[in-house]
Parts: C-alpha cells; structure tokens; sequence
C-alpha cells in the first residue's frame, strides 16, 4: 500500500469528520472513525513537523545545512 500524501490525508480526515457529524454512524463505527481520524491528525501534524524543519535549514555557499535565522 502506498503511502498518502498529506492532502490525501487531510481529505480522508474531513471525509471522517463530516460522517461523524452526520449522526447516522453507529456508536462502534464512530468510535473506530474517530480512531482513524486521530491518527490522521498524528500522522498529519508530524508530515507539518517534518517539513517546517526543513523549512527552517538552508543551505550555505559550501553545501552545509544550517538553521535559518531571521536577523532583526
């Protein structure tokens, strides 16, 4: 199985949300939806994580990765 994109994820995540909002799911399938959905967010907030740290590096003139840092 391949892995899903953060937008895939987030699609999922809302199609969850609008399923549990609806009312019409049976206590044990919110609950496993809710589940899933928590998971969603971990996997979701780490993929942020992930991508703000390499946001926040750059690359100086001889190739060395670096904290980027605003000068005020």
């Amino acid at each position: 199985m391949k892995n899903k994109s953060f937008e895939e994820k987030i699609k999922e995540l809302e199609a969850i949300v609008k399923e549990l909002e609806n009312g019409e799911v049976n206590l044990d399938e919110a609950i496993d939806k809710y589940t899933k959905a928590m998971n969603l967010v971990k996997e979701c907030s780490e993929n942020l994580t992930s991508a703000q740290e390499k946001v926040n590096k750059i690359l100086t003139e001889n190739g060395v990765l670096e904290e980027f840092k605003v000068e005020e």
